[in-house]
């Protein structure tokens, strides 16, 4: 049985993963963190009124009264990082959502991950799909260098680019390494208008209500265009991995950036 930890509970993606967790046999909801929640305990809230499970405002809280092994985050980027690194200190292996971190910071977990041989995951997208899109595309960089992402959400998302976007273009980057695109005396009429800039590939946001998550690479070239595209309708169809995740990382003993690490 795997003991779990969910901060973030209140959020859309952590509602979400809380019912996943409590709906599989081999884990054990421990413990939620929220540091503007009003209830004790989760069985204040109507979907969860036969759980008894404790709600926690402060992270220092919970490695006081409960024994956790898994900690999964859907918070927000500032607390992230903080989140992430107070888990690996204190023996507990993160499964982190939320994205926002900078390369730096990635590298820092991952350092203290392995001084403390503890295992964890950040993962800027656990759709299964947008997994397999991402290495599609990586795959098409060999032979299409020329290409645009364009990444569609919903209008709560705090950060832009997504990490999925840009998780794809440092994929993309790997193969065909900086490669300048379109007419170099190219100027905008509007600053900002053909997007931001990776490695020479321009990289699209879109934030609007109605939208969940959607991700769509478009490259091109001489007489041809592919487009590869994968949209996720739904929050559910992000469980699949986060469950993977809290299994595979019972049995690492170093952080890693990328569900596809883990496939």
């Amino acid at each position: 049985m795997i003991k779990i930890i969910i901060a973030g509970f209140k959020g859309k993606m952590g509602l979400t993963a809380t019912k996943m967790v409590l709906d599989r046999e081999n884990f054990e909801l421990v413990g939620v963190l929220d540091p503007f929640a009003v209830e004790t305990n989760l069985n204040q809230f109507a979907e969860f009124a036969n759980e008894d499970i404790p709600v926690f405002t402060k992270k220092e809280e919970i490695v006081k009264q409960v024994a956790a092994d898994v900690w999964i985050d859907f918070t927000i980027p500032k607390v992230a990082y903080e989140h992430t690194k107070y888990a690996i200190e204190h023996g507990i292996r993160p499964v982190v959502g939320t994205t926002g971190f900078t390369e730096s910071q990635v590298q820092e977990l991952i350092v203290e991950s392995q001084k403390r041989q503890i295992g964890g995951l950040i993962a800027p997208n656990f759709a299964i799909g947008a997994i397999l899109m991402m290495q599609f595309a990586q795959k098409a960089a060999h032979y299409f260098p020329d290409v645009e992402i364009m990444e569609l959400h919903h209008d709560q998302k705090l950060d832009a680019p997504s990490g999925t976007a840009v998780k794809t273009a440092e994929m993309i980057a790997e193969v065909r390494g900086h490669h300048q695109q379109g007419n170099p005396a190219e100027k905008e009429s509007i600053p900002g208008a053909r997007g931001a800039d990776f490695e020479g590939m321009k990289i699209h946001s879109v934030r609007l209500p109605g939208l969940v998550a959607h991700q769509q690479v478009q490259f091109g070239s001489v007489g041809e265009g592919l487009t590869i595209r994968h949209d996720s309708y739904d929050r559910t169809s992000f469980m699949t991995g986060v469950a993977l995740g809290c299994e595979k990382v019972m049995e690492l003993d170093v952080l890693v950036y990328g569900l596809e690490n883990l496939l």
